[in-house]
Formats: C-alpha cells, structure tokens, sequence
C-alpha cells in the first residue's frame, strides 16, 4: 500500500479541519513599524511554519556541502587473525589453534 499517500492525505485532513474549525478566529500582527488587522489564525500558524522551514533550509544546504568537502580516506584492510580461545576449563590438545576437540581439564 501507499504508505506516504495515506499519510500525506491524513495530514491534509488534519490540516483542513483545523482551518474549517478556525475560520472565524482573527488576529491582529504588528510588526512594530506596521499591524495588519484581522488575519485568520490558521494563516498565521501556516506562515510562521513555512518562514521556519526557509530559515533552515542554509542550514541544509551548509551541512551538505559540508559532508562532501571531507576527504575520502581508504584504510587498509585488517589483516585476519586466527582465534584462539583460552578457558580455564578446556585446553587443547596441541599448541595449533586449528587442531580438532577440546578436552575436559
């Protein structure tokens, strides 16, 4: 199923009740030097939304051109070492780590 569909339509609902149920609520903004009188409060609260995604979007964009500008540092591969297992119960036979069963001490 079309998982982001469905949510992008639910927030589209939630979004649309919201103005429905607002329409009637007004404010007033003032700016200090101007004041716009009767602004609906569901314009309000869109607009404050979309002015904080514009004054992130640098911060985007500085942080992606930050992740390319890093060198790309190759390291040698490690090279693999055998495992040897101590216990304090089982001892091999034979100093080779590769030789076969354990036994019981």
């Amino acid at each position: 199923m079309p998982w982001r569909l469905i949510a992008v339509i639910l927030v589209f609902a939630v979004l649309l009740t919201f103005i429905t149920f607002n329409l009637e609520n007004k404010c007033d903004i003032n700016f200090g030097f101007t004041q716009i009188e009767e602004v609906p409060i569901f314009m309000t609260i869109f607009l404050s939304f979309v002015l904080g995604l514009f004054c992130t979007f640098p911060l985007l964009l500085r942080s992606m051109k930050s992740n390319k500008e890093k060198p790309n540092i190759d390291k040698p591969p490690k090279e693999k070492q055998p495992l040897i297992i101590e216990s304090k119960y089982f001892k091999k036979k034979e100093k080779n780590p590769d030789s076969g069963p354990y036994e019981k001490i």
